[in-house]
């Protein structure tokens, strides 16, 4: 029998807090591929328009190093979720 195991938020857990825990009254989505595969990333507050633009994310696993972006968006065929991995930018 596996583990199963949370899925991370991104971003949290820096202050001591359960990287794992989501809030109820926020919205999440799933980044797939890359090196955020798995996370969870908090789109609360976000505009259509910025969720359809998607994100440039620090990594400390990019192609460019510690503190490189990897670039996450939404496909045509699902522009709501999960957002999938485009690639690393310095």
């Amino acid at each position: 029998m596996t583990e199963h195991t949370r899925p991370r938020v991104y971003g949290a857990g820096h202050d001591g807090t359960d990287p794992c825990a989501t809030l109820s009254d926020h919205e999440y989505i799933e980044l797939s591929g890359g090196p955020l595969d798995g996370q969870l990333l908090d789109v609360t507050g976000l505009t259509d328009d910025e969720r359809l633009a998607g994100a440039y994310l620090i990594t400390p696993h990019s192609a460019y190093g510690p503190g490189g972006r990897a670039s996450y968006g939404p496909t045509f065929s699902r522009p709501w979720g999960p957002w999938v991995w485009e690639g690393d930018v310095p």
